[in-house]
């Protein structure tokens, strides 16, 4: 497997974004009713971590055929280093209450294409 540094020098050289992010995939490790008690908690922390330009996106994820609320989330950093990122994860009032636990892995973001729609007057804003 090829270095990450040198992984990611290569992919900035061919003129790709190399935008390094922090993934997180949180799971329950707590009987549902103890992962809806912390909630609020957990809302409340994400939305400080919106404010302070740390999380890039966050949600639920279904189970595999998609028609299923499975439990499992996704949650996107931007931190400057995987100590910061795995600090803020750890930070999470679910993780810290031990009702979800998480893996964290370090995410190059090299293509794609993102369209946001603000209304100025209405203040909607649409992301696709």
């Amino acid at each position: 497997m090829p270095n990450w540094e040198d992984y990611k020098a290569e992919a900035k050289g061919r003129g790709a974004l190399a935008l390094e992010l922090y993934v997180v995939t949180s799971v329950p490790a707590a009987e549902p009713a103890e992962v809806k008690a912390t909630l609020p908690a957990h809302l409340s922390y994400q939305r400080s971590l919106e404010d302070n330009r740390q999380l890039v996106l966050a949600g639920p994820l279904s189970d595999e055929s998609g028609t299923l609320m499975e439990g499992a989330g996704l949650i996107i950093y931007r931190a400057a280093t995987m100590d910061a990122a795995r600090a803020l994860a750890e930070a999470d009032p679910m993780h810290r209450a031990k009702v979800r636990s998480f893996t964290l892995r370090k995410w190059l973001v090299n293509e794609g294409s993102l369209n946001i729609t603000l209304g100025l007057s209405t203040g909607r804003a649409s992301m696709l």
